[in-house]
């Protein structure tokens, strides 16, 4: 997952991403929303991040601008506010969730899955294409059977695909899904992943199909 972090403070900030890094995920860090709308122009997130009280603004605008634009990326607020009226207008304003500072981030991870399984109507984290199973928090993967364990990049690729199976990813979109801002990687670092999921797919009914000069796509073999 690619998320977007709006928080003001650096230390807590950089906390955050060093979790998401660990876990295979990406997370760009905005402390402003200036910078937040900047990064929302350029990249399409899995996920937003909000603190309320930033330097340029009140984040309780930019939630309410979000959802006035019909953005339907998940929210969830970060908020030193712990009175109920206040996370009742949060709510009122569209967040998904909230979680009051300071936090576990075995708190925050498990509202992400959470508010990501309300998202994609799903009960719990475990998806089944063909004869492939996959769980997105542990990382582990059943391949005809057979289980197998995934590193943080491969799986996070293959959520991609699990996403959507039969739809084509661009080269560009997937680095913009494993990799952040700060990170310079070519395209050939996708190549390396996607060889690698093949090898662990191959006694499986699915494949990751290569369309020239298209991309790719996850489909069940004949």
């Amino acid at each position: 997952m690619r998320f977007l972090l709006i928080e003001d403070n650096v230390k807590l900030a950089q906390a955050i991403c060093d979790r998401f890094a660990l876990e295979g995920h990406v997370a760009d860090h905005a402390d402003c929303l200036s910078d937040a709308e900047l990064s929302m122009r350029t990249v399409a997130y899995d996920m937003i991040l909000l603190d309320i009280m930033l330097p340029d603004g009140d984040g309780r605008e930019f939630l309410r601008a979000h959802r006035s634009a019909n953005n339907p990326t998940p929210v969830i607020v970060l908020t030193a506010r712990s009175e109920v009226s206040d996370r009742v207008g949060l709510l009122d304003l569209g967040a998904d969730d909230f979680i009051t500072k300071p936090f576990d981030f075995s708190e925050l991870e498990a509202r992400i899955r959470a508010v990501m399984r309300r998202f994609g109507g799903v009960a719990n984290n475990s998806k089944t294409f063909g004869d492939v199973v996959f769980d997105t928090t542990s990382g582990s993967l059943s391949v005809a059977g057979e289980a197998l364990q995934l590193r943080n990049r491969e799986m996070r690729l293959l959520e991609v695909f699990f996403g959507t199976p039969g739809q084509i990813f661009s080269k560009t979109h997937l680095m913009d899904r494993l990799f952040s801002f700060s990170e310079e990687v070519s395209e050939n670092a996708i190549e390396v992943y996607v060889g690698r999921l093949r090898k662990k797919l191959e006694p499986s009914q699915v494949a990751i199909e290569t369309v020239r000069g298209l991309g790719y796509r996850m489909v069940l073999e004949q």
